[in-house]
C-alpha cells in the first residue's frame, strides 16, 4: 500500500492525521478500524487515543510505529491483541517490544 492509498482510506474514514517530515501521525481520538488492510506503508505512526484494529496485515514494515493508548490487534501476525502474545517479556511494556520488533523487520516477509 502506498503513502497515498493510505491517506485515502484515512479520509474515507474520518480518521484524523498529521504528517511530521517523512512520518504519517494517526492522531484519532479514539479507535482506529482498519481491519481490512493487509499492509501499511513505511513510516506510520499510531498516536489516537484508543484500540488499533489491524486485524489482516500479512506484514509490517520497519518504520511502522504503535504509540496509541490502547490494544493493538494483530490476529493474522501474532493470533489476536499483541499484549496477550506469549512472547512478550514480563516487565516490559508490550507495544514497546512490538515497536522494537518492527524496527528489526521481525514481521516483513
Amino acid at each position: 500500500m502506498t503513502r497515498e492509498e493510505f491517506i485515502e482510506v484515512l479520509d474515507e474514514r474520518g480518521y484524523s492525521y498529521k504528517i511530521e517530515g517523512d512520518k504519517l501521525v494517526v492522531t484519532h481520538g479514539g479507535y482506529v478500524n482498519l481491519k481490512s488492510l493487509v499492509t501499511l506503508p513505511h513510516g506510520v505512526e499510531f498516536n489516537n487515543k484508543g484500540d488499533v484494529d489491524l486485524d489482516s496485515l500479512e506484514t509490517l514494515l520497519p518504520g511502522v510505529e504503535f504509540n496509541n493508548i490502547g490494544w493493538v490487534w494483530l490476529e493474522s501476525l501474532v493470533g489476536g491483541f499483541f499484549s496477550d502474545w506469549k512472547g512478550n517479556i514480563e516487565g516490559v511494556a508490550s507495544k514497546r517490544l512490538l515497536n522494537v520488533m518492527i524496527s528489526k523487520g521481525l514481521f516483513e516477509k
